[in-house]
């Protein structure tokens, strides 16, 4: 598999959070190198979007966003669950994907909190690109992936109004 350039990310979340769906999150381990098939994404697109973290301005919690495409952003919500985004776009328009979900040999790890748990992803990679440093970088599928796509909302921002909370930002693979 060849790895995804970092100009992939330097595009509109949008496209890049479907084009995501197929590709392979990588990391080395002490056996080798795992890789798990990306089957769930949601797209956060600026700072209009009222459920970016984004929304509220620039702080010392969303600069990541704020930086290069194909920038690690993690954050922990409920101060125990670690999520783990990339972010898209120029620099300095702060667009992110939330990987929610993926698939390691053939069984799925869903939900975005189990998936950082699961690749052993934590704030230390915060603000890293992707790639040797972090750790963690996105391979493209060999073949093209023979999956339907599905678009739907996104899960768990009713906060952000009737508008934003029913935009299909959200999509996934099917079996």
């Amino acid at each position: 598999m060849k790895k995804a350039p970092l100009s992939f990310f330097n595009r509109p979340a949008l496209i890049v959070a479907k084009e995501l769906l197929g590709c392979f999150l990588a990391t080395k381990t002490a056996d080798g190198i795992e890789r798990y098939m990306i089957t769930e994404t949601e797209a956060y697109i600026g700072p209009h979007d009222q459920a970016s973290h984004a929304f509220k301005g620039r702080t010392k919690r969303t600069e990541v966003m704020y930086q290069a495409s194909g920038t690690i952003y993690v954050y922990l919500i409920y101060g125990m669950y670690n999520m783990l985004n990339i972010v898209t776009d120029e620099k300095d328009y702060p667009a992110a994907v939330l990987i929610r979900a993926v698939e390691h040999n053939g069984l799925p790890i869903t939900g975005p909190g189990r998936v950082a748990k699961h690749l052993h992803i934590d704030r230390m990679v915060n603000a890293k690109l992707l790639g040797k440093e972090a750790n963690l970088w996105v391979e493209l599928p060999a073949e093209p992936i023979k999956r339907k796509v599905i678009k739907t909302p996104r899960i768990g921002i009713d906060y952000a109004g009737p508008i934003w909370s029913q935009k299909q930002y959200r999509f996934l693979l099917t079996k």
